[in-house]
Protein backbone atom coordinates (compact mmCIF):
# COMPACT_ATOMS: atom_id res chain seq x y z
CA UNK A 1 0.00 0.00 0.00
CA UNK A 2 1.49 3.18 -1.16
CA UNK A 3 -0.73 5.69 0.50
CA UNK A 4 0.30 4.66 3.86
CA UNK A 5 1.90 7.03 6.04
CA UNK A 6 -0.98 9.04 5.59
CA UNK A 7 -2.14 6.16 7.48
CA UNK A 8 0.58 6.55 9.99
CA UNK A 9 -0.95 9.57 11.33
CA UNK A 10 -4.25 7.92 11.19
CA UNK A 11 -5.98 3.78 10.65
CA UNK A 12 -7.29 -0.11 10.61
CA UNK A 13 -7.70 -3.24 8.41
CA UNK A 14 -10.74 -4.51 6.58
CA UNK A 15 -13.74 -3.11 4.79
CA UNK A 16 -16.84 -2.64 6.88
CA UNK A 17 -19.98 -0.59 6.30
CA UNK A 18 -19.97 2.93 7.77
CA UNK A 19 -22.58 1.97 10.33
CA UNK A 20 -20.10 -0.28 12.10
CA UNK A 21 -19.21 2.94 13.91
CA UNK A 22 -21.84 1.73 16.40
CA UNK A 23 -19.18 -0.60 17.76
CA UNK A 24 -17.55 1.23 20.64
CA UNK A 25 -13.77 0.94 20.68
CA UNK A 26 -13.15 2.30 24.14
CA UNK A 27 -11.73 5.75 23.41
CA UNK A 28 -12.67 5.91 19.77
CA UNK A 29 -9.67 6.08 17.47
CA UNK A 30 -11.79 7.68 14.76
CA UNK A 31 -15.33 8.15 13.54
CA UNK A 32 -14.22 7.00 10.09
CA UNK A 33 -14.36 3.48 8.72
CA UNK A 34 -11.10 1.58 8.96
CA UNK A 35 -10.92 0.59 5.31
CA UNK A 36 -7.55 1.19 3.67
CA UNK A 37 -9.02 0.55 0.24
CA UNK A 38 -10.91 3.82 0.46
CA UNK A 39 -8.46 6.08 2.24
CA UNK A 40 -6.62 6.56 5.49
CA UNK A 41 -8.65 9.06 7.48
CA UNK A 42 -9.08 6.51 10.28
CA UNK A 43 -5.31 6.16 10.53
CA UNK A 44 -4.78 9.93 10.50
CA UNK A 45 -7.12 10.42 13.43
CA UNK A 46 -5.81 7.41 15.35
CA UNK A 47 -2.30 8.81 15.10
CA UNK A 48 -2.96 12.51 15.68
CA UNK A 49 -6.30 12.59 17.43
CA UNK A 50 -9.60 13.74 15.99
CA UNK A 51 -9.32 17.46 16.55
CA UNK A 52 -5.71 17.76 15.45
CA UNK A 53 -6.45 15.87 12.24
CA UNK A 54 -8.85 18.55 10.99
CA UNK A 55 -6.59 21.46 10.12
CA UNK A 56 -3.41 19.98 8.67
CA UNK A 57 -4.74 20.70 5.16
CA UNK A 58 -3.73 24.30 5.66
CA UNK A 59 -0.05 23.37 5.50
CA UNK A 60 2.20 23.07 2.47
CA UNK A 61 3.81 19.69 1.74
CA UNK A 62 7.08 21.04 3.14
CA UNK A 63 5.42 22.19 6.34
CA UNK A 64 3.61 18.87 6.59
CA UNK A 65 6.87 16.94 6.38
CA UNK A 66 8.63 19.19 8.88
CA UNK A 67 5.85 18.91 11.41
CA UNK A 68 5.52 15.18 10.91
CA UNK A 69 9.23 14.87 11.61
CA UNK A 70 8.73 16.68 14.93
CA UNK A 71 5.86 14.35 15.81
CA UNK A 72 8.02 11.32 15.07
CA UNK A 73 10.71 12.75 17.36
CA UNK A 74 8.12 13.04 20.16
CA UNK A 75 7.00 9.44 19.64
CA UNK A 76 10.59 8.17 19.76
CA UNK A 77 10.85 8.49 23.52
CA UNK A 78 14.11 6.53 23.91
CA UNK A 79 15.73 8.65 21.17
CA UNK A 80 17.25 5.69 19.34
CA UNK A 81 16.10 6.99 15.95
CA UNK A 82 13.30 4.46 15.55
CA UNK A 83 9.64 4.20 16.44
CA UNK A 84 8.95 0.87 18.12
CA UNK A 85 5.59 -0.84 18.51
CA UNK A 86 5.56 0.06 22.22
CA UNK A 87 6.25 3.73 21.50
CA UNK A 88 3.60 3.91 18.80
CA UNK A 89 1.08 2.10 21.01
CA UNK A 90 1.76 4.53 23.84
CA UNK A 91 1.40 7.51 21.51
CA UNK A 92 -1.95 6.39 20.08
CA UNK A 93 -3.35 5.79 23.57
CA UNK A 94 -2.05 9.21 24.57
CA UNK A 95 -3.93 10.82 21.66
CA UNK A 96 -7.09 8.91 22.61
CA UNK A 97 -6.91 10.19 26.18
CA UNK A 98 -6.23 13.72 24.98
CA UNK A 99 -9.30 13.66 22.77
CA UNK A 100 -11.59 12.67 25.63
CA UNK A 101 -10.00 15.16 28.03
CA UNK A 102 -10.19 18.03 25.54
CA UNK A 103 -13.78 17.20 24.64
CA UNK A 104 -14.81 17.15 28.30
CA UNK A 105 -12.90 20.36 29.07
CA UNK A 106 -14.57 22.17 26.19
CA UNK A 107 -18.06 21.24 27.37
CA UNK A 108 -17.20 21.76 31.02
CA UNK A 109 -16.52 25.45 30.44
CA UNK A 110 -19.82 25.78 28.62
CA UNK A 111 -22.01 24.07 31.22
CA UNK A 112 -20.45 25.01 34.57
CA UNK A 113 -22.39 28.24 34.65
CA UNK A 114 -21.69 29.20 38.26
CA UNK A 115 -18.02 28.19 38.05
CA UNK A 116 -18.15 26.00 41.16
CA UNK A 117 -16.24 23.11 39.60
CA UNK A 118 -19.36 20.95 39.26
CA UNK A 119 -22.23 20.70 36.79
CA UNK A 120 -25.74 20.30 38.13
CA UNK A 121 -28.36 18.64 35.98
CA UNK A 122 -30.29 21.91 36.00
CA UNK A 123 -27.25 23.73 34.58
CA UNK A 124 -26.89 21.23 31.78
CA UNK A 125 -30.63 21.15 31.08
CA UNK A 126 -31.05 24.91 30.98
CA UNK A 127 -27.98 25.49 28.84
CA UNK A 128 -28.81 22.76 26.35
CA UNK A 129 -32.58 22.81 26.16
CA UNK A 130 -33.83 26.00 27.79
CA UNK A 131 -34.62 27.85 24.57
CA UNK A 132 -36.07 24.89 22.74
CA UNK A 133 -38.47 23.92 25.50
CA UNK A 134 -39.68 27.41 26.30
CA UNK A 135 -43.41 27.61 25.57
CA UNK A 136 -42.97 31.09 24.16
CA UNK A 137 -41.28 29.59 21.14
CA UNK A 138 -44.18 27.54 19.86
CA UNK A 139 -42.97 27.91 16.30
CA UNK A 140 -40.17 25.41 16.88
CA UNK A 141 -41.26 22.36 14.90
CA UNK A 142 -38.99 19.90 16.63
CA UNK A 143 -40.18 20.56 20.18
CA UNK A 144 -41.23 16.92 20.72
CA UNK A 145 -37.93 15.58 19.46
CA UNK A 146 -36.09 17.90 21.84
CA UNK A 147 -38.24 16.64 24.68
CA UNK A 148 -37.27 13.07 23.77
CA UNK A 149 -33.61 14.06 23.69
CA UNK A 150 -33.99 15.72 27.07
CA UNK A 151 -35.48 12.56 28.56
CA UNK A 152 -32.63 10.50 27.18
CA UNK A 153 -29.98 12.93 28.44
CA UNK A 154 -31.54 13.02 31.89
CA UNK A 155 -31.50 9.24 32.11
CA UNK A 156 -27.84 9.16 31.07
CA UNK A 157 -26.93 11.98 33.47
CA UNK A 158 -28.56 10.16 36.38
CA UNK A 159 -26.73 6.95 35.49
CA UNK A 160 -23.41 8.80 35.40
CA UNK A 161 -24.17 10.57 38.71
CA UNK A 162 -22.88 7.85 41.02
CA UNK A 163 -23.88 9.45 44.31
CA UNK A 164 -27.26 10.57 43.01
CA UNK A 165 -26.95 14.16 44.19
CA UNK A 166 -27.95 15.65 40.84
CA UNK A 167 -24.52 17.21 40.42
CA UNK A 168 -21.76 15.84 38.20
CA UNK A 169 -18.12 15.90 39.17
CA UNK A 170 -15.54 16.01 36.35
CA UNK A 171 -15.35 12.21 36.33
CA UNK A 172 -19.12 11.81 36.35
CA UNK A 173 -19.48 14.34 33.56
CA UNK A 174 -16.89 12.41 31.55
CA UNK A 175 -19.00 9.28 32.06
CA UNK A 176 -22.04 11.22 30.86
CA UNK A 177 -20.33 12.42 27.66
CA UNK A 178 -18.38 9.20 27.00
CA UNK A 179 -20.36 6.33 28.55
CA UNK A 180 -18.45 3.72 26.54
CA UNK A 181 -15.41 4.58 28.68
CA UNK A 182 -16.96 3.35 31.92
CA UNK A 183 -18.14 -0.16 32.75
CA UNK A 184 -20.91 1.12 34.99
CA UNK A 185 -22.34 3.03 32.00
CA UNK A 186 -22.32 0.22 29.48
CA UNK A 187 -25.98 -0.61 30.05
CA UNK A 188 -26.78 2.91 28.85
CA UNK A 189 -24.79 2.36 25.67
CA UNK A 190 -26.72 -0.84 25.01
CA UNK A 191 -30.09 0.72 25.82
CA UNK A 192 -29.49 3.72 23.55
CA UNK A 193 -28.30 1.49 20.72
CA UNK A 194 -31.47 -0.60 20.90
CA UNK A 195 -33.66 2.50 21.02
CA UNK A 196 -31.95 3.92 17.94
CA UNK A 197 -32.42 0.80 15.84
CA UNK A 198 -35.64 -0.73 17.22
CA UNK A 199 -38.26 0.85 14.96
CA UNK A 200 -41.27 -1.20 16.08
CA UNK A 201 -40.67 -0.56 19.77
CA UNK A 202 -40.59 -4.18 20.92
CA UNK A 203 -37.31 -3.72 22.79
CA UNK A 204 -35.20 -5.88 20.52
CA UNK A 205 -33.66 -5.75 17.06
CA UNK A 206 -34.77 -7.93 14.16
CA UNK A 207 -32.84 -8.47 10.93
CA UNK A 208 -34.77 -5.84 9.00
CA UNK A 209 -34.06 -3.22 11.67
CA UNK A 210 -30.42 -4.26 11.90
CA UNK A 211 -29.84 -3.88 8.17
CA UNK A 212 -32.09 -0.82 7.95
CA UNK A 213 -29.81 1.01 10.36
CA UNK A 214 -26.95 0.46 7.93
CA UNK A 215 -28.48 0.52 4.50
CA UNK A 216 -31.51 1.94 2.72
CA UNK A 217 -32.44 0.13 -0.46
CA UNK A 218 -32.82 2.31 -3.56
CA UNK A 219 -34.91 1.28 -6.53
CA UNK A 220 -32.81 -0.05 -9.37
CA UNK A 221 -29.63 -0.09 -7.28
CA UNK A 222 -27.97 -3.43 -6.66
CA UNK A 223 -27.49 -4.32 -3.03
CA UNK A 224 -23.81 -4.05 -1.99
CA UNK A 225 -22.00 -7.28 -1.14
CA UNK A 226 -21.41 -6.13 2.43
CA UNK A 227 -25.16 -6.15 3.07
CA UNK A 228 -25.30 -9.88 2.38
CA UNK A 229 -22.29 -10.32 4.63
CA UNK A 230 -24.00 -8.39 7.44
CA UNK A 231 -27.15 -10.50 7.09
CA UNK A 232 -24.99 -13.57 7.51
CA UNK A 233 -23.25 -12.03 10.51
CA UNK A 234 -26.62 -11.30 12.09
CA UNK A 235 -27.85 -14.88 11.80
CA UNK A 236 -24.59 -16.70 12.44
CA UNK A 237 -22.84 -14.51 15.00
CA UNK A 238 -24.91 -11.65 16.39
CA UNK A 239 -28.08 -13.68 17.13
CA UNK A 240 -26.48 -16.02 19.62
CA UNK A 241 -29.67 -17.79 20.76
CA UNK A 242 -31.02 -18.03 17.18
CA UNK A 243 -34.42 -16.55 17.99
CA UNK A 244 -34.31 -14.05 15.12
CA UNK A 245 -33.69 -11.02 17.35
CA UNK A 246 -30.89 -9.26 19.16
CA UNK A 247 -31.66 -8.77 22.83
CA UNK A 248 -29.72 -6.62 25.29
CA UNK A 249 -27.01 -9.18 25.96
CA UNK A 250 -26.49 -9.82 22.25
CA UNK A 251 -26.34 -6.11 21.48
CA UNK A 252 -23.74 -5.72 24.24
CA UNK A 253 -21.60 -8.41 22.64
CA UNK A 254 -21.88 -6.55 19.35
CA UNK A 255 -21.24 -2.93 20.32
CA UNK A 256 -19.01 -3.48 23.36
CA UNK A 257 -16.50 -6.06 22.17
CA UNK A 258 -14.74 -6.86 25.42
CA UNK A 259 -11.22 -5.79 26.23
CA UNK A 260 -9.88 -5.50 22.69
CA UNK A 261 -6.99 -3.03 22.63
CA UNK A 262 -7.60 -1.13 19.43
CA UNK A 263 -4.62 1.14 19.98
CA UNK A 264 -2.41 -1.94 20.02
CA UNK A 265 -4.01 -3.30 16.87
CA UNK A 266 -3.59 0.05 15.16
CA UNK A 267 0.07 0.28 16.11
CA UNK A 268 0.68 -3.19 14.64
CA UNK A 269 -1.22 -2.26 11.50
CA UNK A 270 0.73 0.93 10.92
CA UNK A 271 4.09 -0.76 11.43
CA UNK A 272 3.11 -3.62 9.11
CA UNK A 273 2.20 -1.18 6.35
CA UNK A 274 5.15 1.20 6.78
CA UNK A 275 8.07 -1.02 7.84
CA UNK A 276 9.72 -1.57 4.44
CA UNK A 277 12.78 -3.44 5.74
CA UNK A 278 10.70 -5.66 8.03
CA UNK A 279 12.77 -5.06 11.15
CA UNK A 280 9.68 -4.51 13.29
CA UNK A 281 10.21 -0.80 13.84
CA UNK A 282 9.93 2.44 11.87
CA UNK A 283 12.76 4.77 10.98
CA UNK A 284 12.05 8.39 10.19
CA UNK A 285 13.19 7.78 6.61
CA UNK A 286 10.66 4.94 6.21
CA UNK A 287 7.93 7.25 7.39
CA UNK A 288 9.03 10.11 5.15
CA UNK A 289 9.48 7.83 2.14
CA UNK A 290 5.86 6.81 2.44
CA UNK A 291 4.81 10.42 2.78
CA UNK A 292 6.36 11.35 -0.53
CA UNK A 293 4.06 8.90 -2.29
CA UNK A 294 0.88 10.38 -0.84
CA UNK A 295 -1.28 13.02 -2.42
CA UNK A 296 -1.11 16.39 -0.70
CA UNK A 297 -4.80 16.29 0.08
CA UNK A 298 -4.26 13.11 2.00
CA UNK A 299 -1.04 14.05 3.75
CA UNK A 300 -2.42 17.28 5.02
CA UNK A 301 -5.27 15.85 7.05
CA UNK A 302 -2.88 15.40 9.94
CA UNK A 303 -4.11 18.28 12.08
CA UNK A 304 -2.65 21.20 13.98
CA UNK A 305 -0.98 19.18 16.71
CA UNK A 306 2.32 20.99 16.34
CA UNK A 307 0.76 24.42 16.08
CA UNK A 308 0.53 24.15 19.86
CA UNK A 309 3.29 24.37 22.38
CA UNK A 310 5.58 21.55 23.44
CA UNK A 311 3.50 20.84 26.53
CA UNK A 312 0.43 20.11 24.41
CA UNK A 313 2.09 16.97 23.09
Amino acid sequence: MQLLLLSLIVGVTFAVPPQEKRVHHQRDLSDHVHDDAHGYQYDHEAFLGKEEAKTFDQLTPEESQARLGKIVDRIDTDKDGFVSHAELHHWIKHRQRRYVEENVDKHWKEYDQNKDGKIAWTEYKNTTYGYYLDDEFSDIEDRESYKAMLTRDERRFKAADKDGDGIATKEEFTAFLHPEEFKYMQHIVVQETIEDIDKNGDGKINLEEYIGDMYTRENGVEEPDWVSTEKKHFSEFRDVNKDGFLDGNEVAQWVLPGDVDHADNEAKHLIHETDTNNDGRLSKSEIMDKLEEIKISTITDYGNLLLRGHDEL
